[in-house]
C-alpha cells in the first residue's frame, strides 16, 4: 500500500512554510511535521538578530566591548560563513546586514551617501576575531546576519529529523528553500514550479526533482523602484548598494544550504556570477535582467 501524502503548513522566519509526506494518516503525519517544525523554530529562536537572547542577539550587542561564547553548532556556522567569505571574494559577508539601516523599502526613497558611508565602516568579516571557541566584533554598532543562509539551515536540519523518523517521502518547503527527503510514495519526482520574477502569480520553469535541495534568491522580495529603476534588498557590502544584473537565480544541490548560498553569491557576484554557478557543479536556472534564461542541468535533477 503506497501512504497518502499530507501537508501541514506553519510559520517561521517570516515566512509561509511547510512540511510535505507520505504517512499512514493525517495524525501520524501531523506528529512527524511537528517534530521538523520545533527543531526550525528552534534554530529561528537561536539565531534570530531580532531577539536579544538568541546566539546572535548576544554576540551583536556585546560588539566593541567583549568577546560571546559560542557552541559547536553556531561555531561551525562561523566556519561556513567564513568559507562563503572566502568564495566570494568577500561579497558574502554576514556583517553587511547592518546596511539594512540604510535601506527602507517600504518608501521608494534611495539612501544618501552620508547615510552609508558610516554603516559600510562597520562592514568587514575580516575584522572579526574568533579564538577558543569565542567570536568578538571589535568595533560597537557591528552586527552579524545569518539570513544569508540560516533558512537554508534550518530547512536541512527540519529535514534530517525527519529522516530521522523514518520519512522517506516528502519535503521541508521553508519560504521556497526546500529540502527533499526522498521522491513521491510511487518514485515520481516533485514537480516544482520556480517564481517568474516578473509576475508573482506565474512560473518560470518546472523543475522535477526526487532528493537533494532547491533555493532561489532574487530582485523581486523587497524591492523598491525609483525613476524607472529597481532596487533589491540584496546589498553589495563594498558599496551598499542593491545589485541589479540578475532576476532570480535558482540552484538545485544536496543540501538546501549549499543550494541557498551558491544562488545568493552568484546574485553579489552580478555578470561574474554566472562563471561562479557553471564551477559549482550544481544544476541551476538563473534569469538575467533583460529576461534572459541561463540553465545548467545536473545529473540527478533536470531544469526544463
Amino acid at each position: 500500500m503506497v501512504n497518502p501524502i499530507f501537508s501541514v503548513a506553519f510559520q517561521a522566519m517570516a515566512s509561509r512554510c511547510e512540511v510535505r509526506l507520505a504517512a499512514v494518516d493525517e495524525a501520524n503525519a501531523a506528529a512527524l511535521a511537528q517534530q521538523a517544525i520545533d527543531e526550525a523554530r528552534r534554530i529561528e529562536a537561536k539565531y534570530s538578530r531580532y531577539r536579544s537572547d538568541s546566539v546572535v542577539g548576544r554576540i551583536n550587542a556585546s560588539a566593541g566591548r567583549a568577546a560571546v561564547e559560542c557552541d559547536a553548532e553556531t561555531m561551525s556556522l562561523l566556519d561556513y560563513a567564513d568559507a562563503l567569505f572566502d568564495a566570494s571574494g568577500g561579497r558574502f559577508d554576514i556583517t553587511s546586514g547592518v546596511l539594512r539601516r540604510a535601506w527602507d523599502f517600504r518608501r521608494p526613497v534611495l539612501p544618501r551617501q552620508a547615510t552609508l558611508a558610516p554603516l559600510l565602516e562597520l562592514v568587514g568579516w575580516q575584522r572579526v576575531e574568533r579564538h577558543d571557541g569565542a567570536i568578538f566584533l571589535p568595533r560597537a554598532g557591528m552586527e552579524l546576519d545569518f539570513g544569508g543562509f540560516g533558512k537554508e539551515y534550518a530547512a536541512d536540519r527540519a529535514a534530517e529529523v525527519l529522516a530521522g523518523l523514518g520519512v522517506q517521502h516528502g519535503y521541508v518547503n521553508l519560504g521556497g528553500d526546500m529540502r527533499f527527503l526522498g521522491p513521491r510514495p510511487d518514485g515520481e519526482p516533485w514537480e516544482i514550479g520556480i517564481q517568474d520574477p516578473r509576475d508573482s502569480a506565474g512560473t518560470a520553469a518546472g523543475v522535477p526533482v526526487r532528493r537533494g535541495a532547491i533555493a532561489t534568491s532574487g530582485d523581486y522580495e523587497r524591492f523598491i523602484e525609483v525613476d524607472g529603476k529597481r532596487y533589491c534588498h540584496i546589498l553589495d557590502p563594498r558599496s551598499g548598494m542593491p545589485v541589479s544584473y540578475w532576476r532570480s537565480v535558482s540552484v538545485l544541490g544536496p543540501l538546501a544550504i549549499a543550494a541557498g548560498s551558491c544562488s545568493t553569491i552568484a546574485m553579489l557576484l552580478q555578470e561574474e556570477g554566472l562563471d561562479f554557478l557553471r564551477q559549482s557543479g550544481m544544476a541551476f536556472l538563473a534569469i538575467d535582467a533583460d529576461g534572459r534564461i541561463h540553465r545548467h542541468d545536473g545529473g540527478a535533477t533536470e531544469l526544463h
